[in-house]
């Protein structure tokens, strides 16, 4: 039985190795050619197909992408030089701003003038009771026309030799006081009427009539707003760019804006604050500015390249900053940080950007750095 095992595995191992090995001498053996039906179906011959036409799968997927591209319009834009400005808080304050005074005592006897009259300068504001002062300067001038008479006679004499040299030099000193009394007199009649010293507008009533005004005592206020004046503080880091002439804007809190020149700007520094004052002075014909409001101050220093776009087309990148984005010539987005230099009735003025750029104006939002767009120019856009 052992040696039958041995003999079955034999003719197996060489029926294999035929099949395996010696195949194609097999099939010839057993009479099947190449194309006999009983051959094995993977020794059939198979015929070459001809070349199928190639597609130009490259330029299919280039517009396939286009296609896919976010659609952008876009701004073609070119720097220009304009002035850049040192923007500093302020506010206004009139030219001149004078507390009237009287100088001398006595009763008002004029009707008081209300506050936000105008006035021009000369005009009475308050008129005091001259009381006996007309007495006083007629009584001055009685004695100075006496003293001229003594004199006359004195200078006669001492000439003759009937009088001594110093009666006549008394006669002279009293001569002198009593030119001193009339003139002191005069004056005290002229500090009776108080009159408006420029031209201005009453900040408050003038003296009631009937009041005792005394030296010193508030008869009014008047102000003078045209010209009006900006006053505003530069620190020291920034003095060195304002100039005495240079043109400057300011913004009213009321949203007016009013135009100007620097007119002063300190020597000497405030010692708290380490700024110097600063002044635009600007016209204010209707006085429609009003002493005291608020306002925002730029001041126009060296010109920088940069560009006006429409205040909607700026936007944040991912990291918050304030910047715009652009379009290159592979119509590949591009992002760059601006500065706004000051806003205008016809869009910002900002810096940060190359010379000339394209800047997306629409759909910004919806795209960002380093993606392809379809970038269309705005005067083409539909």
């Amino acid at each position: 039985m052992r040696f039958l095992s041995v003999l079955t595995a034999i003719l197996v191992s060489v029926v294999l190795y035929a099949v395996v090995f010696e195949r194609d001498r097999l099939m010839e053996f057993a009479g099947a050619t190449p194309n006999d039906p009983m051959a094995a179906p993977d020794e059939t011959v198979t015929t070459p197909q001809p070349a199928q036409a190639s597609t130009d799968t490259s330029e299919t997927a280039d517009v396939a992408e286009e296609a896919r591209r976010v659609a952008v319009v876009f701004q073609q834009s070119v720097a220009s030089q304009v002035d850049t400005a040192v923007t500093l808080r302020g506010q206004t304050e009139a030219v001149r701003h004078v507390d009237v005074q009287s100088e001398t005592s006595g009763r008002v006897i004029s009707e008081p003038l209300r506050k936000g009259a105008f006035v021009t300068a000369g005009d009475t504001l308050c008129q005091i009771d001259p009381g006996i002062r007309q007495a006083q300067l007629d009584e001055a001038e009685a004695s100075l026309a006496e003293a001229q008479i003594s004199d006359t006679a004195a200078s006669r004499l001492a000439e003759g030799g009937f009088a001594s040299e110093t009666r006549a030099v008394g006669a002279k000193a009293t001569l002198q006081s009593a030119r001193a009394a009339v003139q002191a007199a005069k004056t005290e009649l002229g500090r009776l009427v108080i009159a408006a010293p420029f031209d201005g507008v009453l900040d408050t009533d003038t003296a009631e009539l009937g009041s005792l005004m005394q030296p010193g005592a508030h008869c009014a206020t008047i102000l003078q707003l045209n010209p009006i004046k900006i006053v505003a503080y530069v620190p020291e880091t920034l003095v060195d760019s304002v100039q005495l002439g240079a043109g400057a804007q300011a913004r009213l809190s009321s949203g007016r804006d009013v135009q100007g020149k620097v007119t002063f700007l300190s020597r000497s520094a405030d010692q708290a604050t380490r700024t110097f004052r600063v002044e635009i002075t600007a016209a204010n014909d209707g006085l429609t500015i009003r002493d005291g409001q608020s306002a925002e101050v730029a001041i126009a220093a060296e010109g920088v390249a940069a560009h006006r776009i429409p205040a909607s087309a700026l936007t944040l990148d991912d990291q918050g900053n304030m910047g715009l984005r652009t379009v290159d010539d592979t119509d590949t987005v591009q992002f760059f940080p601006v500065r706004v230099l000051r806003d205008t009735s016809d869009g910002v003025i900002v810096t940060g950007l190359p010379d000339s750029v394209r800047i997306i104006t629409t759909g910004q939002e919806f795209v960002m750095q380093g993606v392809k767009v379809r970038a269309v120019e705005a005067e083409n856009a539909t």
